[in-house]
């Protein structure tokens, strides 16, 4: 049985925390799974994990094992990545974690001029709204568009995405174009249901003020906001990624342009490993050349 495939199947059992979600992603049985971590517990002659029907756990000695199988295993790929094409030279599949807003023509737009200019990676997209597990799910990296992260994660800001607030000229021609921030009570908001924006605490003008917002419609869903606004149901704030086509084109009107702009970091979250494979690296600057 070939023993480095064991450290892999060992490794990726820890970080699923599953026989079955490790045999899953490494695409083999789980019985094969199981025998893979059984030989390497008689090849070392040692017990590395405490097994019943409900969890895994590792021994102490399967710590100090694990620990090392990880480290020698990415030196391993590094080599190898080095070996075939050089340290600086992207290749081979890209998993990438996204917002499921992110199916738009801007997003898409920038993945295509990445493959155009690094075409030996493939890039596979997970759109989500789910926070990934980079270690068991498989997943390279994933963005993330928040206020705040975890300590325990690794993460490289790339840049900010604004929010308007926007209406079309078919809805502001029909209910009137607020003029100022207290004018926004009296017209019919398209809010999201994942954060409160019914009232917002903004400076304006020098002074602060409290923006009231009422809405008939929520959604769990950025797009569906985003197409409830396009389709003359009301104002609301969409993501300049979703906005600017619109804007540009006149289908879409921002609103009280002097109104403070919410502007959430988008980070780029990626395993915390010693060696970062270049495709990676890749993916990560480029994103921040483009949000730059």
């Amino acid at each position: 049985m070939d023993t480095l495939f064991s450290m892999k199947v060992f490794c990726q059992v820890v970080q699923s925390g599953s026989f079955t979600r490790a045999a899953d992603l490494l695409d083999i049985s789980t019985p094969m799974a199981s025998k893979h971590v059984a030989h390497l517990e008689k090849h070392i002659a040692a017990q590395l994990l405490y097994r019943n029907n409900r969890s895994l756990k590792l021994t102490e000695q399967g710590e100090t094992y694990y620990r090392d199988c990880v480290h020698a295993l990415e030196l391993l790929g590094q080599a190898a990545e080095q070996a075939a094409a050089g340290k600086t030279t992207p290749q081979g599949t890209l998993r990438v974690s996204a917002p499921v807003w992110f199916a738009c023509d801007k997003f898409a737009r920038m993945v295509a001029a990445y493959q155009a200019r690094y075409p030996e990676v493939d890039v596979v997209l997970t759109l989500t709204n789910r926070h990934v597990d980079l270690n068991s799910d498989g997943e390279d990296l994933a963005l993330r568009l928040s206020d705040s992260l975890s300590e325990n994660i690794i993460a490289k800001r790339l840049g900010a995405i604004p929010f308007y607030l926007v209406a079309t000229p078919v809805y502001l021609a029909q209910h009137g174009t607020p003029q100022t921030p207290q004018d926004l009570a009296q017209h019919n908001a398209i809010l999201p249901t994942y954060t409160d924006m019914s009232q917002l605490k903004l400076d304006y003008l020098g002074e602060k003020i409290l923006v009231q917002l009422h809405g008939k419609t929520r959604s769990n869903h950025t797009q569906m906001v985003a197409a409830m606004i396009r389709a003359d149901a009301g104002i609301g704030y969409m993501p300049a990624w979703l906005a600017d086509d619109d804007l540009a084109t006149g289908k879409l009107v921002r609103l009280l342009p002097d109104l403070p702009m919410t502007e959430p970091p988008l980070y780029a979250v990626y395993a915390n490993r010693q060696f970062m494979k270049a495709k990676v690296r890749s993916f990560i600057d480029f994103m921040a050349e483009q949000c730059a």
